[in-house]
């Protein structure tokens, strides 16, 4: 079967609005670490840390999209995009502990919004993706309550610039990952190991989320739209004892509902106190206040995750298998059924209006030819694969709006430092030339199937 059949059936498979889109993180692809008045991130910090990042690589050049990216632009024009997914780093636009906001950082932005709407290209923004300011991780970081506080105050200042002309916000990226890979096990920014920790991280996350979510309200006119973006792993039990099954509903409440829960029911789920020794610090107004309501989830998908009982794993008690299938460099199962069951699940659960895969991709070990392309097959099939997993979601009746290939540029991949590639377009770090791979030109015919 050619490419350009099955891009051509896979666009019948969606509506005439369905939002076709790709999707990046500042801290990944902007380099520039010092520029126009930008101050460091606990991710630069992170990565000076020796052994932290594979490779010891550092973000600190990345794919120097802060001064390329209107050639970046037209790449996304070229593949189709009708939207484009992007974080805004906030010690760029708050780069002392005084508050001070550098108009160099809004500035940028401002250029590529604007760069964005003349390619007729919808922003879609995000606020946060990672990059907390070092100055706010040396007042605490995300366990200290001040952090939602002066988050809000970013968000603030971000949407008084670019609120008349930005309609999609998403507060916060994968809270999960910050607050539990970050000060549980560690292995992310800022690298902390402590449970406690990591509960007073997710309680706040969630507080800066509501108060950011007031703060845009506050702002933006009546057809913007506002949530937030999930890391989901659905979780399958090994077998069907009891034991296993248990494991299967623990893990997926920390994967998947810890944060969704609050946000759609005001209150954290009833099991929590099952998972943690410690219990959030709640005050009074604060679940009010987390659970504004939202306007759609994003569901950043990846793998499923097998699970068996093990009291000797923390919190879930829950110990990965790794099933027979195929796996991605980054060691992750290909399994494109997990898609479909995660947006269905989070439909049935909770009912958001509406639905975006805000981020969903793989890293292979993508090899240049002779003649210097790139012929990604195996990534050509991840996304036909999950892209047939989305409308399947979407005929089950999953209020599907939109779906974001992460990602649209081989990038700086966190704790993988650059050998793990994620790419539509690949790009020679030594030379920062941007060449589309296969599975670049087999999103765009997705997408130009779409449009005839």
């Amino acid at each position: 079967m050619s490419d350009s059949f099955t891009a051509a059936q896979l666009a019948a498979r969606f509506p005439a609005d369905f939002i076709w889109g790709a999707a990046t993180a500042a801290a990944q692809i902007e380099g520039s670490v010092a520029a126009d008045g930008r101050t460091p991130s606990i991710w630069d910090t992170f990565a000076a840390r020796p052994g932290a990042v594979a490779g010891g690589d550092t973000p600190s050049t990345a794919d120097d999209h802060y001064r390329l990216w209107a050639g970046d632009v037209r790449i996304m024009k070229e593949i189709g995009l009708d939207a484009y997914r992007f974080s805004v780093s906030w010690p760029r636009i708050v780069p002392e502990a005084d508050g001070r906001i550098e108009s160099r950082g809004l500035d940028f932005y401002e250029r590529l919004v604007d760069g964005l709407l003349a390619a007729d290209i919808d922003p879609f923004l995000t606020l946060y993706h990672w990059d907390l300011p070092e100055w706010q991780q040396q007042r605490g970081g995300w366990p200290s309550r001040d952090t939602a506080y002066r988050f809000a105050e970013f968000a603030g200042a971000v949407v008084e610039r670019l609120g008349d002309r930005v309609r999609s916000w998403t507060t916060l990226n994968e809270p999960f990952i910050f607050t539990f890979l970050g000060h549980l096990e560690g292995i992310h920014a800022p690298g902390v190991r402590d449970e406690s920790a990591a509960v007073s991280a997710m309680h706040h996350a969630l507080l800066g989320h509501g108060l950011a979510m007031s703060a845009l309200r506050a702002a933006l006119p009546a057809d913007a739209q506002v949530g937030i973006a999930l890391s989901m792993t659905p979780a399958e039990a090994a077998t069907d004892s009891a034991s296993d099954q248990a494991a299967a509903e623990r893990y997926s409440l920390y994967r998947n509902w810890l944060y969704l829960h609050p946000i759609m029911r005001g209150e954290y789920h009833p099991a929590t106190a099952e998972l943690f020794t410690t219990a959030p610090s709640v005050q009074k107004g604060d679940l009010e206040i987390i659970s504004e309501p939202i306007d759609f989830v994003g569901i950043n998908y990846y793998a499923r995750g097998v699970v068996t009982h093990d009291d000797a794993i923390a919190v879930t008690r829950a110990r990965l298998e790794e099933p027979v299938g195929e796996y991605t460099a980054m060691g992750w199962e290909v399994h494109a059924p997990g898609l479909e069951s995660i947006i269905t699940e989070t439909h049935l659960r909770y009912g958001p209006a509406a639905i975006y895969v805000t981020e969903n991709g793989s890293a292979w070990n993508d090899e240049v030819g002779a003649d210097g392309s790139i012929n990604d097959e195996r990534r050509v099939a991840y996304l036909g694969g999950h892209l047939e997993a989305a409308a399947r979601a979407r005929a089950a009746g999953a209020p599907l709006a939109g779906y974001f290939a992460w990602s649209l540029l081989d990038n700086f991949e966190w704790a993988e430092g650059y050998a793990k590639r994620f790419g539509l377009v690949h790009v020679d770090y030594d030379t920062q030339r941007r060449t589309m791979k296969r599975s670049g030109a087999f999103y765009r015919q997705v997408i130009t199937a779409m449009k005839r």
